[in-house]
């Protein structure tokens, strides 16, 4: 049966399975299922389609690769058998190779009914060493002179007939003999390479050497064929000796169920409520760091990305491990959260999506953020490694991109979804997913696979190893909404009072709501964090409070209200002298000046020597001018201990709003597609385009002769009438038409419409539609 044939007759249930399981085939949707069977062959679809196999649905294929032909279904069953446990019980294999062939006919990469199964087109090309067994003899040896291989074939077999290459192919077929032939020492070598891979090193592998010569074991192999030299340097063991070796069998050892998951249970409850703290804490890590970049952002290297010392900075103030702050710094970019902006030389702002993100609920944002983790091809795990060229991998730089992040990180989280109530160790995990991607192997896998696994612990999607109610609702998709309504309940209630301490500080019996939080972050210092935070006020917080535009007054209402304790008499005393001294200075601009109604503070600052840098100068008793700008004199000052405040042009207080700097919003992550499906309705709709070309392109009619005899011709006025009556009628009709080299041809048409100067209509002699212009064509006959 042909594959185009067994396609088309499918089921429309069965064509749908097969697009929703191989989406690239249907992007595009093709003109005809002849076009999709043509693209199902093509060798990057093929690949794609073997990566999503299991190790033993994989094995089945590579067993039907290594078959001549079509191949009954008790044969395959006997050949899979062989490779279970326990050795040989067709029965065995039985449900697992029924439930693999249905895999791979849904797939489309076996096709023919159970008496003579088949891969399809293109699939043996595309397998490379199909369970590590060489090539066939006939292609082992396509390279070899004729003379050589004439010279093998009359060492092992004298007297056939045949080419060489027929010859030494025939013998190899059953090469019982010639393996027995060879030296302990030769066997030695072949079992080396029956279970695979099948291709070995050895010098000067295409000598010319006769079995009556051969001195060593590899010569001995080389002269009777069971190695065929694929280079200078390569030899290969051709399949029928390697199947030959393995003694009939394909594969050696093959599990038909996974390997399990192994790992300590956890209490379901007690897993769901740690990821939930984590998660908490993951949001509001998030909204620190943007708060924090808000007032102090980072610069932008000049190679893009965020500095190590900048990186190593912001994880103290974030009190966090460094590759864990590189997480909370990559989410909150994939997010659109934060951006490259601010000038020339570029900061890491906040953009105005993260004030949209702060005032929603703590579910809502951590599940933005969760799905975003989810579906970034970043890999903040490669922060501080170093790329091919030695060069660090910073954060926030283009290299961090791998395009397999996203099915990895996927992968990953759906062997903890198979192990419900479990912590899967990682080993366990690796195991699991080289049963369920053999094909997807690789250091870069195992790398991103420990990465995903550590990372949706710290971000509150797993719980103690286990992966969390919220986190499997994340997983499945669709409705984010769900994720949310689990993970709301599990959130630690924040409060809205602190407890002020006689000694300057301020206790958070618990989280802060998110106002109160960025509040007392802007008016006082965070000294240490854990189940309570704890803030110190300090001269230089309350004089950022106060810079921000909050009044002294302000200050203590708002400590006052918030707080469940008295106001101890040192804090406001503090607040008090601060805000009483804050202001008295004016700096404006002259290239600066200081405005002062008080003559004797102005003699102070004169007086003073660290004053001497600026290049003051008194130019009337409450006014002093200088060279420095206005920033570098407000700075200056303070540093001396004094509050000054800048000052515009019209005196008026200039208040610096040190948390609004903001840039323009990064497009944020899209979710990928799955690799594994399409929406249902998609596939529906292409499956019945497809029917519906499939049927225009069966009843297409082949290009009709034109009749014999004169070409027609007649007036124009004539010919428009003749086309606007068989468009009417729906005739066909007979027309002489002139090229563009102005040569006359004769045409058969089906005219459909005339406009514009131009005729559309079918034409049977090209069978296809084409336009023709009015005024070549010569004139119209009936048919």
């Amino acid at each position: 049966m042909e594959f185009t044939e067994w396609i088309r007759g499918r089921t429309d249930d069965q064509l749908r399975a097969l697009v929703s399981s191989r989406p690239e085939l249907i992007t595009p949707v093709p003109a005809h299922l002849e076009g999709l069977a043509s693209r199902a062959a093509s060798p990057s679809a093929i690949g794609r389609a073997l990566d999503r196999l299991d190790r033993f649905t994989l094995a089945v294929v590579e067993t039907l690769a290594v078959q001549d032909g079509p191949t009954p279904k008790e044969c395959l069953r006997a050949l899979i058998a062989a490779a279970l446990p326990p050795h040989g019980d067709p029965q065995a294999a039985e449900p697992a190779l029924s439930a693999a062939l249905d895999r791979l006919r849904e797939l489309a990469l076996v096709y023919g009914p159970d008496d003579a199964l088949d891969l399809g087109p293109g699939v043996r090309k595309v397998l490379e060493d199909p369970a590590g067994l060489g090539p066939r003899a006939v292609d082992a040896f396509r390279h070899h002179a004729p003379e050589q291989l004439d010279e093998m074939a009359d060492d092992i077999a004298p007297g056939t007939a045949g080419t060489g290459k027929e010859r030494l192919a025939a013998a190899l077929a059953d090469p019982a003999a010639l393996v027995a032939s060879v030296s302990p020492e030769a066997r030695a070598a072949l079992d080396q390479l029956a279970w695979g891979p099948p291709t070995g090193r050895v010098p000067n592998a295409r000598r010319e050497v006769r079995v009556a010569t051969a001195r060593s074991p590899i010569e001995e192999l080389l002269a009777r064929g069971l190695l065929a030299a694929t280079g200078e340097e390569s030899v290969t063991l051709p399949r029928e000796v390697g199947l030959h070796l393995r003694g009939g069998r394909v594969h050696r050892g093959l599990p038909a169920e996974p390997p399990p998951l192994e790992g300590p249970e956890r209490d379901r409850e007690l897993a769901d409520r740690t990821a939930a703290g984590q998660a908490f804490m993951f949001v509001r890590a998030v909204e620190e760091l943007c708060e924090r970049w808000s007032i102090e952002p980072p610069g932008v290297l000049r190679t893009g990305g965020l500095g190590v010392r900048d990186l190593k900075r912001t994880a103290t103030e974030l009190d966090l491990p460094e590759w864990v702050t590189a997480l909370v710094v990559e989410v909150a970019h994939a997010a659109g959260l934060i951006a490259a902006g601010g000038g020339v030389d570029g900061e890491w702002l906040p953009t105005p999506g993260y004030d949209l993100w702060r005032v929603r609920g703590t579910a809502d944002r951590w599940v933005a953020l969760a799905a975003t983790w989810l579906h970034m091809d970043r890999v903040p795990g490669l922060v501080g490694d170093r790329d091919e060229r030695d060069r660090p991998l910073n954060a926030l730089h283009a290299d961090l991109r791998r395009a397999a992040a996203p099915g990895v990180r996927a992968a990953a989280l759906g062997v903890l979804a198979a192990a419900p109530g479990r912590a899967p160790s990682r080993d366990a995990v690796l195991e699991r997913l080289a049963w369920e991607q053999p094909r997807r192997r690789g250091p870069l896998r195992e790398q991103l696979t420990e990465f995903a696994l550590r990372e949706a612990e710290q971000i509150g999607v797993t719980g103690l190893g286990a992966l969390s109610g919220h986190g499997r609702a994340l997983l499945e998709g669709g409705d984010t909404g769900a994720a949310a309504a689990m993970l709301a309940p599990l959130l630690p209630e924040p409060v809205d009072h602190v407890l002020l301490q006689a000694d300057l500080t301020a206790v958070a019996p618990g989280p802060l709501t998110s106002e109160l939080n960025r509040w007392m972050t802007l008016t006082a210092d965070v000294e240490s964090k854990g189940g309570a935070t704890v803030y110190r006020f300090s001269e230089q917080s309350i004089r950022r409070a106060l810079d921000a535009g909050h009044g002294g007054e302000e200050l203590l209402a708002m400590l006052a209200r918030h707080s469940a304790t008295p106001m101890p008499q040192a804090l406001s005393y503090l607040v008090g002298d601060v805000a009483r001294r804050h202001g008295r200075i004016r700096v404006g601009t002259a290239s600066a000046y200081v405005r002062c109604d008080d003559p004797a503070l102005l003699d102070q600052i004169t007086a003073d020597r660290r004053s001497a840098a600026l290049r003051l100068r008194r130019l009337a008793p409450t006014v002093i001018a200088s060279r420095s700008s206005r920033a570098a004199l407000v700075d200056s000052l303070r540093a001396m201990g004094y509050s000054p405040v800048a000052e515009s042009l019209d005196g008026d207080v200039i208040i610096s709003q040190l948390d609004s700097r903001r840039t323009e919003a990064a497009p944020p992550v899209r979710a990928v597609a799955s690799a594994n499906g399409v929406d249902p309705h998609v596939a529906a709709a292409a499956v019945r385009a497809l029917r519906a070309g499939d049927a225009a392109h069966l009843a297409r009619r082949e290009p009709a002769d034109a009749p014999d005899g004169q070409i027609p011709r007649g007036p124009a006025t004539a010919t428009i009438s003749a086309l606007q009556d068989a468009i009417k009628q729906g005739i066909r009709v007979w027309i002489g038409y002139l090229d563009s080299q102005g040569n006359a041809t004769s045409r058969i048409l089906e005219p459909a419409r005339m406009e514009g100067g131009y005729l559309t209509a079918y034409d049977e002699t090209r069978a296809a539609v084409h336009r023709f212009a009015l005024h070549r064509i010569t004139g119209v006959a009936g048919v």
